[in-house]
């Protein structure tokens, strides 16, 4: 047997879970610049360099996250490519759950904590009260709370297998946005530090990892995703 054989192409299933990355990345590609053209109003300063207009609002930073596609692909290629030439397997997966956990959640974290016109002036505010902000809120608003952890909880049980369970997903979406939430409160952003928003933002985590959950990492399976030497043949 040739134990020197390079490892085998990636199986079906990876192939599925690329092409299925890359839809969900164009599909929301699409739906956020076809109706939303004020998204381009912020490409001349965000060209230019200029943080106020770009780095600071919602529309130069969903526009550079959408620009960024293309370099986390790159990226995440980069990452894989090494894994092959080590000998991993499940390389590619691997690569593309690292790369999404970073390029899905930290804009839209990076808005959540985007200052209110009197921050640093006032104190901050806490809503300890379950479902109480869910009108104040409304559909946009729960929506965005709805997708803030979605590409954690997507990736993470992808990449790893202590995530991999309906209880973990959501709590480490809850455990991420209370994060969130004390950052607000701490730095005195002018935010409302709520109950409802961690509630929201780990029911929009679980859905999401449910959606990935044939490529879920499980136990069994992680000590393989690894390069591992193999054992000397017997005499």
């Amino acid at each position: 047997m040739n134990r020197t054989a390079p490892p085998p192409a990636p199986p079906r299933r990876t192939r599925r879970f690329l092409l299925v990355v890359l839809a969900v990345l164009g599909t929301a590609a699409l739906l956020l610049l076809l109706p939303h053209r004020m998204l381009l109003m912020a490409a001349p300063r965000c060209l230019a360099g200029q943080w106020h207009g770009c780095g600071d609002t919602f529309n130069g930073v969903v526009l550079m996250t959408l620009v960024t596609v293309p370099l986390s692909l790159l990226v995440a290629w980069v990452l894989a490519w090494r894994r092959r030439a080590a000998g991993a397997v499940s390389a590619w997966r691997m690569s593309l759950a690292e790369v999404g956990m970073v390029h899905g959640t930290v804009p839209l974290v990076w808005l959540t904590m985007m200052p209110g016109e009197a921050a640093g002036l006032v104190s901050g505010r806490v809503s300890l009260v379950p479902l109480r902000d869910l009108v104040v809120m409304g559909p946009l608003g729960i929506a965005g709370n709805l997708v803030i952890f979605a590409a954690l909880g997507f990736f993470a049980p992808i990449r790893f297998a202590a995530a991999a369970s309906a209880p973990r997903i959501l709590a480490l979406g809850a455990g991420c946005s209370a994060l969130v939430e004390v950052a607000q409160y701490v730095l005195r952003l002018d935010r409302v530090s709520s109950v409802d928003d961690v509630l929201v933002n780990a029911t929009g985590a679980l859905p999401a990892g449910l959606a990935s959950r044939r490529w879920w990492r499980t136990r069994e399976a992680a000590p393989s995703a690894e390069a591992r030497p193999l054992p000397a043949p017997a005499a």
